[in-house]
């Protein structure tokens, strides 16, 4: 969810005395236990209709009543998941798994290579520098020195043209704000000044490196940084070397606040685009600046949002190449003049039967990123789109990379699957030989573990792909402790990835599973649009559907079926553990959008409309969402599965607000012994740059509360 970060009545649930026949070993836990919440009277009228808002104090995360409620929420959770017996052998195993030495893919600029690097149990992974690939890399930023706890991370890097500097971000605690410097990549050292207030931005620089372009927003009220609504966002030009009171304002839209905005520059600093959306929506606008003829004064619009999708892959001189949904909801290659007044599409690649999830121009080919069934595909077209062969893959996963330009001899990819970690290959365009640049030295054999695509028939016959992992010999007697994962949301695409905690719970005998639900990108914008606003009941009817197949195959039963997902994932959770209570054996929704009816009252939540309405506003959507919003959903008289709700405190993405009350709403009405928990973690975020010793924990606490709650290992 802006990335996030993505209609029927509920389907009745279950009385309490139909409670989930759960393990013994647990039974001892009592409703009683919960902290004592303070409900209120606060009621909202939304089109005529009273919705009370009775935890409405929570969303003050920094009140005194707030922080103690939190504190007695953890030390109960804490208790409970300290408890399980195998949790220390988890985290033993875990750090085992995770102390691995991993690189990122290289990217080659001013004829220096630049990848990052992390010995296994670094906190963050460090940016290296090399002359060759032959060469030995120095350090050039090493994000561990920035804090003792290893909770300030590493954001956005952008190296300069001729390789003098890199602008780099950093963000403090998990928060999205990041601050922006930059650095000489000879001597090491930072310049003077510092960009701060920026979120969701790149830095693109001018071609003769005289400063770079950005998004910023206004800077919130004091106290309020990590909750206030950011707004009216606008693209700068930072000089370097001056302070940033003294940045130019180079595009804004005051009469549309709630845009996002971006920038980019092309390799050769000639050409200026700015790119504008309706909040999360994939239908962007374009506008662009000639910086050789006209400079960044002269912006003009070819496209506005809400038409389609637009990105900049490559430009040559004045020829541009752009991948877009116009007439091609799978997306294609098109190519336009842009010294035109009116620049025209040219197509070069077809919209084709798989999603185009990618396109780089590297050497003199095209080199196309497909999904297939949410699996990749690359495939090689000369400049004129004419069919060059492909790139042969080691197996079904996922390939990322192939960046470069125009007449650059080799690119990079990594490769990776649910049992196999990123391994990183080089290219060779000219012979389209990949060779191991990195490959990881392993504490398992991916041999032993074996990954299965199958498609299942969701609630209304569409055809749902999902993906099952699991150790080799597995029995289908329905015993098996299973975990399904969905997202379904915002164009988003769920394909295999290694995961050390997964590899884990694999390890215990368990079997993970992705469901490719709509809402998400895996079959393009049409498959987005059938999740989405008045369609995302079909997102919990596929992931529901999902869990019935698993159940009627034998891979498991409800009481041994647990269920994950977060942010946009996490609202997918909660629903679904309140539409069919019965299903499920336990439930862990994180970092989720749980109050629906106000996600976009805070920070950059009002960008989430184009997915989720705008309900305040429009009768139809809050009908939409009421429906389906797990705070507002929480019935007395329902046994619910056991719930770890996890969240972090300095989470500015999805306020944290929305798992507190979802927990109280939840602990209120709860009638059985499963419990009803909530995880809150400090100096931690949405989750990216989560050091690794907290990704740990997190996985270890995850694990044990399904060990004790699934009845793993009995």
């Amino acid at each position: 969810m802006n990335g996030l970060c993505r209609v029927v009545p509920i389907v009745p649930v279950l009385l309490a005395g139909a409670a989930i026949a759960q393990s013994d070993a647990w039974r001892e836990f009592s409703p009683t236990d919960y902290p004592e919440t303070f409900r209120g009277s606060t009621v909202d009228i939304y089109h005529g209709t009273a919705v009370p808002d009775p935890y409405r104090w929570l969303e003050n995360a920094e009140s005194p009543e707030t922080e103690a409620w939190v504190e007695r929420q953890n030390e109960l959770s804490r208790a409970f998941i300290e408890s399980v017996p195998e949790r220390q052998g988890i985290i033993d195993r875990l750090t085992t798994l995770w102390n691995y030495e991993r690189f990122g893919i290289p990217n080659k600029e001013g004829g220096l290579y630049f990848y990052s690097r992390n010995d296994g149990l670094q906190a963050q992974s460090v940016l290296y520098v090399a002359e060759s690939l032959d060469a030995e890399p120095r350090v050039l930023i090493d994000p561990n020195t920035l804090s003792e706890d290893g909770t300030v991370a590493l954001g956005g890097t952008s190296v300069s043209p001729d390789g003098t500097y890199i602008a780099y971000s950093v963000a403090d605690g998990g928060s999205d704000w990041r601050i922006w410097r930059v650095r000489n990549i000879a001597t090491g050292e930072d310049l003077t000044h510092e960009v701060r207030w920026s979120k969701f931005s790149g830095a693109a620089w001018a071609g003769d490196e005289s400063g770079f372009y950005y998004t910023r927003y206004p800077e919130p009220p004091e106290g309020e940084f990590l909750t206030a609504k950011n707004e009216n966002p606008a693209v700068y030009f930072h000089a370097i070397g001056t302070p940033q009171e003294e940045d130019r304002l180079v595009y804004s839209r005051p009469d549309q606040p709630n845009w996002s905005l971006g920038a980019g520059t092309s390799d050769d600093g000639r050409h200026l685009f700015i790119y504008m959306s309706a909040g999360t929506d994939d239908r962007n606008g374009i506008a662009h600046a000639n910086l050789e003829t006209r400079g960044d004064g002269e912006i003009r619009v070819l496209k506005n949002p809400l038409e389609a999708e637009y990105g900049v892959v490559a430009t040559s001189g004045d020829t541009a190449w752009l991948v877009t949904t116009e007439d091609a909801p799978l997306r294609r290659l098109v190519s336009t003049n842009l010294a035109e007044l009116n620049p025209t599409w040219t197509e070069v690649l077809p919209e084709v039967e798989n999603k185009l999830a990618g396109v780089d121009l590297v050497g003199d080919k095209i080199i196309a990123e497909y999904l297939e069934n949410a699996k990749a595909s690359v495939k090689l077209f000369t400049l004129q789109g004419r069919a060059a062969g492909e790139v042969n893959l080691p197996g079904v996963g996922s390939a990322f990379g192939f960046s470069g330009d125009l007449g650059d001899p080799e690119t990079f990819f990594s490769f990776s699957s649910y049992n196999r970690p990123s391994t990183v290959y080089r290219y060779d365009v000219s012979t389209g030989q990949a060779t191991v640049f990195r490959a990881p030295e392993l504490a398992f054999n991916p041999d032993d573990y074996v990954t299965e695509q199958v498609f299942y028939s969701s609630k209304d016959g569409t055809r749902v792909p999902m993906f099952i992992s699991h150790k080799k010999g597995l029995e289908l007697n329905g015993e098996n402790p299973t975990l399904l994962y969905g997202y379904g949301g915002f164009n988003i695409s769920l394909t295999p990835g290694f995961s050390p905690a997964n590899l884990a719970w694999m390890e215990m005998g368990g079997i993970y599973v992705v469901a490719n639900l709509r809402g998400g990108g895996e079959y393009g914008s049409e498959w987005h649009d059938a999740g989405r606003l008045h369609n995302k009941q079909n997102v919990f009817d596929d992931f529901i559907a999902a869990a019935e197949h698993l159940i009627q195959y034998r891979y498991t039963r409800p009481e041994r079926l647990g269920i994950f997902g977060g942010s946009n994932g996490g609202l997918l959770v909660g629903a679904c553990l309140q539409q069919r209570p019965e299903l499920f054996g336990a439930a862990i929704p994180a970092v989720g959008v749980m109050d629906m009816l106000r996600f976009d009252r805070f920070t950059i939540g009002y960008a989430w409309r184009s997915d989720y309405g705008w309900p305040e506003k429009h009768k139809a959507d809050f009908d939409t969402n009421i429906a389906f919003s797990p705070y507002h959903n929480a019935k007395s008289g329902v046994c619910y599965p056991p719930t770890l709700v996890t969240t972090a405190d300095r989470d500015d993405r999805v306020v944290p607000a929305h798992s507190y009350k979802f927990t109280a709403a939840m602990q209120h009405v709860q009638r059985c012994d499963n419990p009803i928990l909530i995880r809150v973690d400090t100096r931690a975020g949405h989750g990216a740059g989560t050091p690794t010793s907290k990704r740990i924990e997190q996985a270890a606490d995850r694990w044990s509360f399904l060990v004790r709650t699934l009845g793993v290992g009995q």
